[in-house]
């Protein structure tokens, strides 16, 4: 078993955020980076991105310039963000946080290279025409946000045999909840189980979310992949631990947070691909010829801390396949 704790991830952050303002140098490329969520939330992403960066020889402030854009989970905003980059002829476009943002970025520009993070499936989306062959202006990494809700399904239902109804914490706002709700009512009516969807846009819906699950017996909860609700992680948790909720999440971000368990890709890795890729379109790659990556590696990770608050055992088959245990 391998142990982790917080002081990697707080480290990451420190040094991660904020990124100030740097001066910008005269004939020095600027990347525009546009991001749903708050900069605080994701600080230790940003940082692979940077990492990914420097190993393609570029370092913000001496040879490139990065101009943020953080929309705090307002769409109306990062929609105007995106259009403020577009007019700043940014060299490149730094699409992070999710499909939306992407979507948003390619509405606004057909001609400024586009990186995405994207949790949908990229060729459904429109973003590229294939994953070996992007065509157009647009390419990234594709990290299966959507198609593992049912995995995770799986992975809270082995945890917990006796729940016939789980909730899911949704963002309707989003490009990701529509896809997975609908993988999950099909598995669940298959298996004779009740989904219930618990819809939330702002921090203030969480309360009542959760209540409701509650109310309405909820035996687990999953939460979506959506970038909103990862930059509100920290909050998530809390209520999950307050009302005594098993919830399962898509990010080993969360686990190390005290969540209960996880199961994805990794979002680092992601922002670290991403990084290499400004890169390379910077020294002259174009979007159209970059394959969209994608992960080969998803990790199971469980906080036995939390599953012990909540009385839970967690079966030996489950701890024997966890890629990551913390105690």
């Amino acid at each position: 078993m391998r142990r982790r704790d917080f002081i990697a991830l707080v480290g990451g952050a420190a040094v991660a955020c904020p990124f100030a303002a740097r001066a910008q140098q005269p004939g020095m490329p600027v990347i525009g980076f546009l991001n749903i969520a708050s900069p605080r939330a994701f600080a230790g992403f940003v940082a692979a991105f940077h990492r990914g960066l420097n190993a393609g020889g570029y370092v913000e402030g001496r040879n490139v310039a990065i101009e943020y854009r953080w929309a705090e989970g307002d769409f109306d905003r990062l929609r105007e963000q995106a259009a403020d980059l577009v007019r700043r002829h940014v060299a490149v476009l730094v699409a992070t946080g999710g499909t939306t943002t992407a979507l948003l970025a390619k509405n606004a520009t057909e001609t400024i290279p586009i990186l995405f993070i994207s949790g949908a499936n990229p060729v459904d989306e429109g973003l590229v025409t294939s994953f070996s062959r992007p065509g157009g202006n647009a390419t990234g990494v594709s990290v299966y946000t959507s198609q593992l809700v049912g995995k995770r399904l799986e992975l809270l239902r082995e945890l917990l045999p006796g729940g016939a109804i789980i909730a899911l914490l949704g963002n309707p706002t989003g490009v990701v909840h529509k896809l997975e709700t609908k993988d999950l009512n099909q598995v669940m009516n298959a298996a004779g189980l009740q989904l219930l969807v618990l819809e939330v846009t702002d921090e203030s819906g969480f309360e009542a979310a959760f209540a409701s699950a509650v109310q309405q017996r909820a035996g687990g909860l999953l939460v979506s992949a959506d970038a909103f609700f990862t930059s509100k992680r920290d909050q998530i948790i809390e209520f999950a631990a307050r009302h005594r909720l098993p919830a399962a999440y898509p990010w080993r971000e969360y686990a190390l947070a005290d969540g209960l368990m996880s199961y994805g890709a990794s979002i680092p890795d992601a922002y670290r691909l991403i990084g290499d890729y400004t890169a390379r379109i910077l020294n002259g790659a174009k979007p159209a010829d970059l394959p969209v990556q994608q992960p080969t590696t998803f990790n199971l990770v469980l906080n036995l801390k939390t599953a012990n608050s909540l009385g839970l055992q967690i079966p030996a088959t489950l701890l024997a396949t966890a890629d990551e245990v913390i105690e």
